[in-house]
């Protein structure tokens, strides 16, 4: 969190958990903000309670009008306002004032001042001294309890026993003078009224036990089950004794890449509810806005699908589907349930409400006539109409609180040309109207979504219910956000096309594609997101926590090779020109089923420069002049006899002889990572993102390349092939005829998309986690030229949370690992 933010929200008592979920509401924070600042809160002690309401009051759908916000909110600090209930009065009766309000008729309005328990007034010698304004006394509460008992005996007197409580407190609660009476005293008057006309409470009779009834099979109740009436428009779907009685839809919007958190969890969701059950699960493009689609992105989408280890056993289009959508919107207006609507966008937007959220209106053609609305619609298909001149509309219950039931658009105009339709098509369905129809087309048993759709299920349920087709359960489950990162698509799309970020891919962005080719396994993904669970409450994680779990993925997956970022050149005098030793290390020292590789070790060697230090010092163990250290896997320590450096004093060359390794020599205390002058590989890239020059990294990477391709190409056309035979055999026992024919030209699977140069991953030992990147040159990998072409290397993650070290401030702890670290190699 910002620190000026941080400090701003702690004079409302914001901090931690709630302070970020306060952040990811841009309208909330900038209101907050105002607030405190117009108020001047960070100057005032504001207790808990407090502070909740001016929260509340702040972030309301009245606080539009700042001079009655901030009233309020100085209403709220001054005592006077202390129920969410007074606030909302006071929003109503600010409302209607224009100016300075009247303090004393606001007072009374909104009970300032009313609220006296019982206590208060029983040690109040006068009652009036207590608080100004006017006091309900016990003596009115038992006297307003009694009249509206006497008032209202005819309906208590039959009941057995005492009557409810309910009816009785809500009935002396709405009377005027009783309005801002505690709910408590009230309660205790009630009590004592009740107990002195019907005597002493009754326990009521025990109540018959039902036979318990058998439990109903979950997965049959969840499954497709047939159309509910034989209407022509019916959709008959699956048996519930079918073989894959659980179907999911995972829906893919085609303007932009999938991103990390959001798509990437409902990845795992859609396909891993199918999985678990042993059902399958679709991947559905939804292609009902030709204005935004990109075709670009459809090969993409199933791409990363797989590359996440899902396979779809079948990829359709909603587009599929526009024949029979436009036959059940015809049906939805015979059946009197839709409306063609003449209506501009700003006054349906005024119809609905308006930015107010004030009263709503119907359309004035809300009620024309069916004949009206089908010869309307018919020249809406035909291009009678322009774009936004004319919409057909659900009609709903526009007294519904739901937005979601305020007589949805379900088609417009558009002129834009389809990817698959071409111009066939100049009416387009909407996402509300498309949705769960061509879920009953695919009889889909859950159709899962995340939270925001909660109120989009009652419009979603009412539709199926108006054309009596198959009716999916929607279920709903929290989002996932990564805190510090651009997720919304609308967003990268600038930041692409406005040149900050390469595109949808660029490896600091954290879209699916991106990850992938940053080199972030598909494992250490769907790791973090199953380490989170599924719930409804939304998941907000910092950065380093995903980085964790990719860095705890990749510690036990990938080899290890020597790398240095800033090589130092090392001349080891007292070897020969030519000589060339082979050395052999493992791949991963815990894991030796990687295998090993063979290292050169010659005259020349590089280290870091880190590594080296002109001066030495009494807490420095790295190589200085006069000191010796350790070359990993190196039999032979080395000293620093002499430097040389350029004409900036910076050290170029260190000349160091070997020592051997018998004693008296003394121990190393440190052992650089060398690289071998002969085929090391320059990692110099003036294209790429962060640009490291001279880099090295050990020949062994080309070991490491060649057996990374080679088994991701026999795993992705196993895989493949396995796909192909179980999705066909899928589509033979669940195809009807209104899903025959669907996804006809959908892209196909193939083993390449499962092969790229990302898979190739390396830890640069005491560095950082890296993998291939796509630019990179011609390497003799992929069916190209020969090795040896330029290698562009992505960072996929450090490794650890803190990688910057200082060595003149380096912790004991740190030096004595260190040290035993130095003993075990020795």
């Amino acid at each position: 969190m910002p620190p000026r933010l941080l400090k701003l929200f702690e004079s409302l008592n914001l901090s931690g958990n709630r302070a970020i979920e306060t952040l990811t509401n841009p309208k909330h924070v900038a209101a907050l903000e105002s607030v405190i600042a117009d108020n001047q809160l960070t100057t005032k002690t504001i207790d808990p309670k407090a502070s909740a309401l001016i929260i509340s009051a702040s972030t309301s759908k009245d606080a539009s009008n700042k001079p009655s916000r901030d009233y309020i909110v100085s209403r709220i600090v001054d005592g006077s306002l202390t129920s969410s209930d007074q606030v909302n009065a006071a929003y109503k009766f600010l409302a209607n004032v224009t100016g300075e309000p009247d303090k004393p008729a606001f007072d009374k309005e909104c009970g300032v001042a009313l609220q006296v328990t019982i206590s208060a007034v029983l040690t109040c010698s006068n009652v009036f001294s207590c608080q100004k304004g006017i006091v309900v006394t016990p003596e009115q509460c038992r006297k307003a309890v009694d009249d509206h008992i006497a008032s209202h005996r005819s309906e208590l007197d039959p009941v057995e026993g005492w009557p409810k409580l309910g009816s009785i407190l809500a009935g002396v609660k709405a009377t005027p003078e009783m309005r801002w009476a505690s709910a408590v005293d009230v309660k205790n008057a009630v009590d004592a009224a009740l107990l002195a006309t019907y005597g002493p409470k009754k326990a009521p009779p025990p109540k018959e036990k039902k036979k318990p009834t058998a439990a109903a099979d979950a997965k049959k109740d969840a499954a497709p089950t047939g159309p509910s009436t034989q209407m022509p428009c019916s959709r008959k779907a699956s048996s519930p004794t079918s073989t894959n009685p659980v179907r999911t839809p995972d829906q893919a919007r085609t303007q932009g890449a999938a991103s990390c958190c959001h798509q990437g969890k409902a990845i795992a969701v859609n396909f891993g509810f199918a999985r678990y059950h042993k059902g399958l699960c679709y991947l559905r493009y939804d292609d009902t806005n030709p204005e935004a689609e990109e075709e670009k992105y459809f090969t993409s989408i199933l791409e990363t699908v797989r590359w996440l280890g899902f396979e779809p056993f079948k990829v359709t289009y909603s587009s599929d589907y526009f024949q029979q959508l436009y036959e059940l919107a015809v049906e939805l207006i015979k059946r009197g349930k839709a409306y063609v609507d003449h209506s501009t966008p700003e006054e349906i937007k005024e119809q609905r409400g308006g930015p107010e959220r004030g009263p709503r209106k119907p359309s004035r053609f809300r009620d024309r006539p069916i004949q009206e609305s089908l010869q309307d619609f018919e020249d809406m298909k035909n291009g009678k109409y322009a774009p936004g001149k004319v919409t057909l509309r659900m009609k709903q219950d526009i007294e519904n609180g739901n937005p979601q039931m305020w007589d949805l658009i379900a088609y417009r105009v558009l002129e834009a040309s389809h990817h698959r339709t071409g111009k066939d098509w100049c009416i387009y369905p909407t996402y509300d109207f498309t949705h769960c129809l061509v879920d009953s087309f695919e009889n889909i048993s859950h159709s899962l979504c995340t939270t925001e759709f909660i109120l989009s299920r009652e419009s979603y349920e009412w539709l199926c219910d108006a054309l009596e087709v198959y009716k999916p359960r929607q279920s709903e489950y929290g989002r996932l956000a990564l805190q510090g990162t651009v997720m919304s698509k609308r967003k990268i799309l600038k930041l692409v096309k406005e040149g900050y970020i390469e595109d949808w891919d660029d490896p600091r962005m954290f879209t699916l594609i991106a990850l992938r080719r940053r080199g972030v396994p598909p494992g250490a993904i769907l790791s973090f997101v199953s380490a989170l669970g599924v719930t409804t409450a939304k998941t907000t994680m910092q950065i380093s926590r995903f980085d964790q779990a990719v860095r705890q993925y990749l510690e036990t997956s990938t080899p290890r090779l020597m790398m240095v970022l800033n090589p130092l050149k090392v001349t080891i005098e007292n070897l020969p020109e030519d000589h060339f030793q082979e050395l052999e290390k493992p791949l991963h020292p815990k894991a030796p089923e990687m295998g090993t590789n063979k290292i050169p070790f010659t005259r020349t060697v590089y280290i870091d420069s880190s590594d080296f230090r002109t001066e030495d010092s009494k807490d420095y163990f790295r190589l200085a002049p006069g000191k010796t250290v350790g070359l990993l896997q190196v039999p032979y320590p080395i000293t620093c006899k002499s430097f040389k450096t350029n004409d900036k004093g910076e050290p170029i060359e260190v000349i160091a002889p070997t020592a051997t390794p018998a004693p008296p020599n003394p121990r190393p205390l440190h052992f650089g990572r060398p690289c071998a002058e002969e085929n090391f590989l320059d990692h110099v890239n003036p294209d790429s993102l962060e640009i490291v020059k001279g880099a090295m990294v050990e020949v062994g990477f080309w070991d490491v390349a060649k057996r990374s391709v080679e088994q991701a190409r026999i795993e992705a056309a196993e895989r493949t092939k396995k796909a192909d035979a179980d999705a066909a055999k899928a589509r033979s026992e669940t195809e009807t005829a209104e899903t025959q024919g669907a996804g006809a030209g959908a892209p196909e699977r193939t083993a390449e998309q499962l092969v790229g140069k990302e898979l190739v991953r390396f830890q640069g030992m005491r560095t950082a986690y890296f993998a291939l990147d796509r630019l990179s040159g011609d390497l003799g990998l992929f069916g190209d030229q020969k090795q040896g072409g330029k290698i562009v290397l992505n960072r996929i993650v450090s490794l650890k949370e803190d990688a910057k070290k200082d060595d003149k401030k380096m912790r004991p702890q740190r030096r004595a690992r260190r040290r035993q670290v130095n003993e075990a190699l020795l």
